[in-house]
């Protein structure tokens, strides 16, 4: 059984693999002769009004989850707070405004003195953050529709080892550094460009993305919210911050009896056991293996920093002012035939060539720069997990993990003091009536 749901989610990883590989894939549109350029349209002025009911919204129902979370302690209400907010921000509002894709426009602001954030994004990417470090992950819970829609699905939840979701989690991390550097250097929003359910909120979308998005949804079936928990780089915020959170999920409303019946509640793998004793041998080889490891962390980060600024180049292929200076030497030195809408442009604004090779220059510094400290990022992340394998928290209990639990609820249901709170508050509603 084990080795089965091992394939089983061998098989998922490779799906969800593809599928990225293929939203990927983007190539240039080619136009015909005859082609017609749309007329610029102005916005609607009133459409920012919308901005700021949607941070109304946002912090209406952040507050609800968290009162039918830890509060009331109900899933049933968790999972109508999780349906409307799916309908609202995913469908009707289409996914925007978006705290996850809201890191950009914080990024951009941080390295680019021209761009200042709308207030809403910033409400968007600051709230959630906040309700987080006092309550937990209830964003997650209830509130965000990406992970609304993949908790919706999840009809036959499989187990994911430890071992391969913490080293599957190392995409979030990357993900999340690559987003701020594409956004610090000017190139692209990659969370929105690649966000693999806007296609369904907006019920059309690039068909790579569409491909993604349903590939996620069909190993959502499963496992419970892949997006979540490999690729959000939001959750990677979220996931530290919740750590030290003042209030958070307790499985048992009073004292856990230990009766296991919650060890298989969550889906995402999030209650963890009683730990034991560790041997006096076993005790020092931990010790050991940790200062080895300490000793390894400058070495993994300053390795990181070295194959980031290494990948200076290839990482500056993604801004386009980069793309165009290679496209117009190559025209220039007639190593190509014809011209491409972006060099007939450049044409047309009758700048001489040296000010694109200049700025492309410039560009490629400032990527060998962040390269080298998403590189070290990365190191600094691998490292940390690394020295997590030495540290052993002590729980006498079964607990949900600070980090690890999405605030579902579900586990409420399974411990047999949640069935004696509720049946004391029935009693004492009926006596009081």
């Amino acid at each position: 059984m084990i080795r089965s749901g091992y394939i089983l989610i061998g098989c998922l990883v490779l799906f969800v693999l593809g599928g990225a590989a293929l939203a990927l894939e983007f190539p240039p549109p080619e136009f015909e002769t005859d082609y017609v350029r749309p007329t610029t349209e102005t916005p609607n002025p009133q459409q920012g009004y919308w901005e700021y009911i949607d941070a109304g919204v946002l912090l209406a129902t952040l507050s609800l989850a968290t009162y039918v979370i830890l509060r009331k302690r109900c899933r049933t209400g968790t999972f109508i707070v999780m349906i409307f907010t799916l309908l609202y921000f995913g469908f009707f509002r289409k996914g925007c405004v978006c705290s996850i894709g809201a890191i950009q426009n914080v990024a951009m602001t941080a390295f680019d003195p021209a761009y200042a954030v709308p207030i809403a994004v910033l409400i968007f990417f600051g709230l959630p953050l906040i309700f987080t470090l006092f309550f937990g992950r209830v964003f997650c819970a209830a509130v965000c529709p990406l992970g609304a829609i993949q908790d919706a699905v999840l009809i036959h939840p499989v187990k994911v080892p430890r071992w391969l979701e913490s080293g599957l989690r190392l995409l979030a991390y990357l993900c999340l550094g690559a987003a701020v550097l594409l956004a610090a250097t000017g190139c692209m929003f990659i969370i929105c460009r690649f966000d693999p359910f806007v296609g369904f909120f907006r019920l059309g979308a690039n068909w790579n993305l569409l491909v993604f998005g349903l590939s996620l949804l069909v190993i959502g079936l499963f496992v419970g919210r892949p997006y979540c928990r490999f690729l959000c780089p939001y959750g990677v915020i979220l996931r530290q911050l919740s750590r030290v959170a003042k209030w958070r999920v307790t499985i048992t409303p009073t004292d856990c009896i230990q009766c296991r019946l919650c060890e298989d509640a969550c889906p995402f793998g999030a209650i963890r056991k009683p730990t034991q004793t560790w041997p006096a041998k076993e005790f020092q080889i931990a010790k050991l293996r940790l200062a080895l490891f300490l000793v390894l962390l400058p070495v993994l980060i300053g390795a990181g920093a070295w194959g980031g600024y290494q990948l200076r180049d290839w990482l500056a292929q993604a801004h386009p002012q980069v793309r165009l200076a290679q496209r117009f030497a190559l025209e220039e030195d007639g190593q190509v035939e014809g011209t491409t809408d972006a060099s007939d442009a450049f044409r047309a604004t009758g700048r001489p060539s040296g000010e694109l090779y200049a700025e492309a220059s410039q560009i490629r510094g400032r990527f060998a720069i962040g390269g080298g400290l998403l590189g070290a990022f990365m190191g600094l992340v691998v490292g940390g997990k690394l020295l997590l394998l030495s540290v052993k928290r002590r729980r006498t209990d079964y607990e949900a993990d600070r980090a690890d639990c999405l605030a579902c609820g579900r586990c409420y249901s399974y411990c047999p003091k949640e069935h004696e709170r509720l049946k004391q508050k029935k009693e004492t509603v009926v006596a009081r009536g």
